[in-house]
C-alpha cells in the first residue's frame, strides 16, 4: 500500500486515478462486437483473461521500463572478438516472453508452416491490438517472424528445418545458432542507402557459394538484429533476389553482420533499429533468382496489416486515457465528461475509433477466408494498402487530440500518452509511407481490374445506406481510374 505524504502547502486532489489493473477486451466494446461479428466470438473468454494480464499494472510499469532503458550496441565482448550483438532491459525481455507464449508470432500458422483455419487471423488481431495498447515495440520482432513464415513457403526444405523453432510458443533471446535454441525469431532487411521503396536500385550482392551465396553490401535499417535469421534482398547473378540470413554460419561460427550503429529514432525505443554491413555473410536463397520482390511480397502484405492493428490498438489507449482522465476530473463545478463540448468531442473520437476498429478486424477476417474464397483474397490484396493509409496516418492526429484532453497531464512522460504518440508515427512509414500505399492501390487497379471493380462495388453495397456512401464510392472508382488517377489517389 502506498503512503500519501502530505504537502505542507496544499492538498493533491480532482486528479484521476492511475488507469491500471483494466481488462483491455471487456472494457472495449467495439472490439468485442468486431471479434464476434467476424467468427470468433467462442474465444471471448479466452480474450477477457489476456485483456486482464495485459492490463495489469505490472505490464504499464514494464512498459515504461522497457523504453526508457533504450537497447545497447556491443559491437566487441570482453576478449575483443567481434559479436555484434545489442543488449536489451529486461522488460524488453519479458514482453517478446510473452507476446511468444501467445502465440503472437506463430498462431496464424500449422505446425507445417501452413495458414491456420478461421478464425486464427481475427482471434491474433484481437490479441495484438490489446499489446499494441501496452508495448508497441517489441511487436517489430513479433510481427516479421509471423511474417517471414508466408515468404518461406516457397521453400520447403528450408522452412521445414525452421518451422518448430519458429512455432514454438517460447523466448530465447541466447545468441547462439539457430539450431541449438528452443525458439527463433526472424527479421528482415531490405532498405539501403540510396533507397527503400525502390529495392530495385540495391547494390548488395550475392555470388553463389557451395550450397549457399555469399552476400556482400549493407542495409541501412535492419530492425530488431538479435533476430535468429533475416530475409534479406540482394542482386544475384539472376538479379534482385531473396534469400535467409542466419546469425550463425552452418559451421557454428558468427556470421558475417556487423552492425554499425543503432538508430536514434524519434519513438518505438524499446525496439532496435539498426545499420549493418555484410561481409560475406552465408545466406540461403529463398524463391528464384531474379524473383525477390515477389517472394518477399507475402511478408510484406502481412507486416502491413500489423501495422494496421498496431495503431489502432495505440488509438485505443489515448481514447481509454482521455475518457478515464474526463470522467474523474471537475471542471467548473462538473465533470469534465459532462461538458458539452468535451463530450462531444470524446463521442467523435470514439465513432472513428469504431471505424478504425471494425474495419481492422473486418481486413484480418478477409486474410482468414482467402484461401477458400478468391472474393475475399482481392479484398485483402486490395484494402491492405488503403487501410493502412488512412488508419496509420489517423493515429499521430487522434492521439494529439486525446493528449488534449489531458492538458498537461497528458503531454509529461509519466503518462503513456507522450510516448505513444511518438511510436504512431512509425506504422505509417514501415513497409511503405502513405504516397507507397497509393501507388500500391493504383497497381492493383491496373492488375486485377475485375476483381477490383468487384470489391469497390462489394464496398458500395456495404454501405448503402449510409448518407454520401454511393457518391463517395463512385468517385473513388473515378478517381482511381482516371488517367490523373496518381496525382490523385491520396
Amino acid at each position: 500500500m502506498t503512503i500519501q505524504t502530505p504537502f505542507e502547502t496544499h492538498d493533491v486532489f480532482n486528479q484521476s486515478p492511475p488507469y491500471e489493473n483494466v481488462d483491455l477486451f471487456a472494457n472495449d466494446r467495439p472490439l468485442r462486437d468486431a471479434v464476434a461479428a467476424y467468427g470468433a466470438g467462442a474465444e471471448a473468454d479466452g480474450l477477457s483473461d489476456f485483456g486482464r494480464r495485459w492490463g495489469a499494472t505490472e505490464m504499464f510499469e514494464a512498459a515504461r521500463l522497457a523504453n526508457e532503458n533504450t537497447p545497447k550496441l556491443k559491437s566487441f565482448d570482453t576478449k575483443g572478438f567481434r559479436r555484434d550483438t545489442v543488449e536489451f532491459h529486461p522488460a524488453y525481455h519479458e514482453f517478446m516472453a510473452a507476446s511468444m507464449a501467445d502465440g503472437l508470432h506463430a498462431s496464424t500458422w500449422t505446425a507445417e508452416g501452413r495458414r491456420a483455419a478461421a478464425p486464427a487471423e481475427v482471434a491474433r488481431a484481437a490479441r495484438y491490438y490489446m499489446v499494441a495498447q501496452v508495448e508497441n515495440g517489441h511487436q517489430c520482432p513479433i510481427t516479421m517472424t509471423r511474417a517471414c513464415v508466408g515468404a518461406l513457403a516457397v521453400e520447403h526444405a528450408v522452412l521445414g528445418r525452421l518451422a518448430p523453432k519458429l512455432m514454438a510458443r517460447q523466448y530465447d533471446p541466447s545468441f547462439r545458432p539457430w539450431w541449438e535454441k528452443s525458439a527463433i525469431t526472424l527479421g528482415m532487411g531490405m532498405t539501403e542507402k540510396q533507397g527503400g521503396t525502390d529495392v530495385r536500385t540495391n547494390t548488395t550482392t550475392a555470388a553463389p557459394a557451395g550450397e549457399g551465396y555469399r552476400i556482400t553490401g549493407h542495409k541501412w535499417f535492419m530492425s530488431a538484429p538479435m533476430c535468429d535469421a533475416f530475409l534479406v534482398l540482394a542482386q544475384a547473378p539472376g538479379g534482385l533476389t531473396c534469400f535467409l540470413m542466419p546469425r550463425f554460419r552452418p559451421d557454428g561460427s558468427v556470421n558475417g553482420l556487423r552492425f554499425q550503429r543503432l538508430k536514434d529514432k524519434l519513438g518505438n525505443r524499446s525496439n532496435a533499429s539498426s545499420e549493418v554491413e555484410f561481409v560475406e555473410a552465408f545466406a540461403w536463397r529463398v524463391g528464384e533468382e531474379g524473383r525477390g520482390v515477389r517472394t518477399i511480397i507475402e511478408m510484406v502484405q502481412l507486416t502491413r496489416v500489423d501495422c494496421c492493428i498496431g495503431s489502432a490498438g495505440m488509438m485505443r489507449m489515448a481514447l481509454s486515457q482521455a475518457l478515464h482522465h474526463a470522467r474523474h476530473r471537475t471542471v467548473f463545478q462538473r465533470r469534465l465528461a459532462d461538458q458539452p463540448m468535451m463530450r462531444q468531442l470524446l463521442a467523435d473520437m470514439a465513432l472513428e475509433l469504431e471505424g478504425v476498429t471494425t474495419l481492422m478486424i473486418r481486413l484480418c477476417a478477409a486474410l482468414d477466408r482467402a484461401a477458400a474464397d478468391p472474393a475475399e483474397a482481392a479484398f485483402a490484396r486490395l484494402l491492405t494498402p488503403a487501410v493502412k493509409f488512412w488508419i496509420c496516418k489517423a493515429a499521430p492526429g487522434f492521439i494529439y487530440e486525446a493528449m488534449e484532453c489531458l492538458g498537461g497531464n497528458g503531454y509529461v512522460e509519466e503518462l503513456p500518452l507522450a510516448r505513444i504518440f511518438r511510436e504512431a508515427p512509425v506504422n505509417a512509414i514501415w513497409e511503405g509511407s502513405g504516397n507507397v500505399m497509393c501507388l500500391d492501390v493504383l497497381r492493383a487497379l491496373a492488375r486485377e481490374g475485375e476483381a477490383a471493380e468487384a470489391v469497390l462495388g462489394g464496398l458500395a453495397r456495404a454501405t448503402r445506406d449510409l448518407p454520401g456512401s454511393a457518391e463517395a464510392a463512385g468517385f473513388i472508382a473515378e478517381t482511381l481510374q482516371a488517367p490523373d488517377g496518381e496525382a490523385r489517389a491520396r
